[in-house]
């Protein structure tokens, strides 16, 4: 059954028709937005690389339908910052090279953004915990750590 959605996705406000309104919200942010910094990972939630923010909270864009975040604000990677003015996160993993193959980033850098909007002066131990369920298969874990650890003191 078609129905229409409306989102608000990076600040604007969009429409959407979708065949399916339990669709999965990555879906409809990477086919009909055409927003490529959430990625399919797993499909299941457990991997983290579809990660967004959803009224300011971490959410797995893969398990959450599209009609259940209707009207609710969406932040994705492409609107956490610019290139012109990153947000701290994203310049701090610039800086410190925290991505290799750049698969996991996306939840990585959502995971520690939602993470220090929360707690902005975390312990190693917090940004452990926070981004244990985040899966990176290149082990880039160390520098991942000292990103946020820049961030945080930016901040």
């Amino acid at each position: 059954m078609t129905q229409n959605i409306g989102l608000v996705v990076n600040e604007r406000s969009v429409q959407l028709t979708v065949d399916d309104p339990d669709m999965p919200l990555l879906y409809a942010l990477r086919d009909n937005l055409a927003l490529k910094g959430p990625r399919f990972g797993c499909g299941l939630g457990q991997c983290g690389a579809c990660t967004v923010h959803v009224d300011g909270k971490a959410v797995r864009s893969c398990s959450v339908s599209v009609a259940s975040v209707a009207q609710r604000k969406i932040v994705t990677l492409e609107g956490l910052g610019t290139p012109e003015r990153p947000h701290a996160v994203q310049q701090a993993f610039i800086e410190e090279q925290a991505a290799q193959c750049g698969f996991c980033t996306n939840g990585m850098i959502m995971q520690s953004a939602a993470l220090l909007a929360e707690n902005p002066k975390p312990s190693e131990q917090d940004i452990r915990r926070a981004l244990a369920a985040n899966l990176c298969r290149c082990g880039t874990h160390v520098r991942v750590l000292r990103a946020v650890k820049r961030a945080a003191a930016s901040l």
